[in-house]
């Protein structure tokens, strides 16, 4: 696949055009029959969520740390894959494993002290690439990892603004 080729068409547009390389994506929470569990609309497909286990969940759905994860690790891995075929490096596999931690005595107001969300995240890139270069396989790290949104979001916090209204 010439992921240039692709690509070139929507690079002259952005370049010609600024203000149309601008996108706003939405997802929509929606209460479900329990307070432990909710759908997740991005607009494309609905997604089914719930509390974890360790805050009362049944353990059948996805929680709100596994999608943060989940996306991180979708975004890796596609901005990883489109590099490679971008910089022609031929791969074998490319997998991405992202593992979050966190102690949940800060969710649920046990310890004051406790931050509450993920307190370390770790993403495993695990790359075959037998015929390339360890130059192309820095390039293949470097190019990634600037352009993942998710990660790039997530290491350089975007201003996040909460608005309530009741009806």
């Amino acid at each position: 696949m010439d992921i240039r080729s692709i690509q070139k068409p929507l690079k002259e547009q952005y370049r010609r055009d600024p203000a149309s390389s601008r996108i706003s994506l939405t997802a929509k929470g929606s209460e479900n029959a329990t307070p432990l569990s909710c759908s997740v609309d991005i607009g494309r497909a609905v997604y089914q969520a719930e509390a974890h286990q360790g805050v009362g969940g049944s353990g059948t759905a996805a929680c709100s740390g596994d999608l943060l994860l989940g996306a991180l690790a979708a975004c890796a891995q596609l901005t990883c894959q489109l590099v490679a075929t971008a910089m022609g490096i031929p791969t074998q596999k490319v997998e991405v494993t992202v593992n979050g931690d966190m102690d949940l005595q800060g969710t649920l107001g046990i310890s004051k002290t406790v931050p509450v969300g993920f307190d370390s995240i770790r993403v495993d890139f695990k790359v075959d690439a037998p015929q390339a270069t360890p130059e192309q396989l820095k390039a293949l790290q470097e190019k990634t990892e600037q352009y993942c949104v998710v990660l790039q979001t997530m290491l350089h916090p975007p201003k996040i603004e909460a608005k309530w209204t009741s009806s």
